[in-house]
C-alpha cells in the first residue's frame, strides 16, 4: 500500500478492537495504539516503521514479509502469531509475549530479546545480529544499488539504505535468497527506471523483480 497519511491518522487507537481485518500491504508508519485487539488480522507485507503498538493484543495474526523498525511493542501480545520472512530491527520488546508464535525466516536486528516473554523458536527459524552485517558486494552491484537509490520511490521508501546513509545488507541478505547476482544487478537496473510509486516494505521491491523475471528481463 502506498504511503498514506490517512491511514496513519485512522490508526490512533486507545482501547480499541479491529480483529479479523485485512491490514495487507498497510503502512502504519509512526501510528500510535493502546491497548487495543487485533486478533486474528492479517497483517501480511504491512510497515510498522517508528510505530508504536504498546499492550495491544495481536493473537492469531499473520506478520509474512511484514517489517517492524524502531517500533514500540511494549507489552503487546503475539500469542500463536505467525511470523514469515518479518525483520524487528531496532525493536522495543519489553514484556512483548510471543506464547505458541511460530517462526520462520525471521530476523531479529540490534533488538533485545531478552525483554520478550515466552519467545521460543528453534535456531534455523531465526537469525539474531546485534548489527548490520558486512558483506563482500562487487563494484558492479554497488553501483546498481547506487542507481536504484537514486529513484526518488525507493530513495523514499528506505528498504536499501540505514537511516545513516549506508546500504542496508540485511535488505541485501533478503534479495540474495531470491535472485542471483546477475538477476539482482539487473533487476536493480529495471526497478529503477519503472518504479513510479510509493512504496514502504523490501517486498514490493522484490515482487516487482519477480514480475521482470517474469517477463524473461532478467
Amino acid at each position: 500500500m502506498s504511503i498514506n497519511k490517512k491511514t496513519n491518522e485512522r490508526f490512533h487507537y486507545n482501547n480499541g478492537k479491529k480483529t479479523n481485518k485485512n491490514f495487507m500491504y498497510n503502512d502504519f508508519r509512526r501510528a500510535n495504539c493502546y491497548n487495543s485487539e487485533f486478533s486474528g488480522s492479517n497483517f501480511n507485507f504491512a510497515s510498522f516503521r517508528g510505530a508504536h503498538f504498546k499492550s495491544c493484543d495481536f493473537f492469531g495474526c499473520t506478520f509474512k514479509w511484514t517489517e517492524f523498525i524502531g517500533s514500540n511493542l511494549k507489552k503487546s501480545k503475539f500469542k500463536k502469531a505467525e511470523f514469515k520472512n518479518a525483520i524487528f530491527e531496532g525493536v522495543n520488546l519489553e514484556g512483548v509475549d510471543f506464547d505458541g508464535a511460530k517462526f520462520k525466516n525471521v530476523i531479529f536486528l540490534k533488538t533485545d530479546i531478552s525483554k520478550a516473554v515466552n519467545l521460543k523458536f528453534k535456531d534455523e527459524e531465526v537469525k539474531i545480529l546485534d548489527d548490520f552485517p558486512k558483506l563482500d558486494l562487487s563494484l558492479e552491484l554497488m553501483t546498481s544499488l547506487n542507481k536504484a537509490m537514486d529513484n526518488e520511490y525507493i530513495k523514499k521508501s528506505r528498504v536499501l539504505d540505514t537511516k545513516e546513509g549506508k546500504i542496508n545488507t540485511v535488505s541485501i541478505m533478503r534479495l540474495m535468497e531470491n535472485f542471483n547476482e546477475k538477476s539482482l544487478i539487473q533487476g536493480l537496473k529495471i526497478a529503477s527506471e519503472r518504479i513510479d510509486r510509493d512504496f514502504s516494505t523490501l517486498s514490493y521491491l522484490i515482487k516487482a523483480m519477480e514480475r521482470y523475471r517474469e517477463e524473461g528481463l532478467l
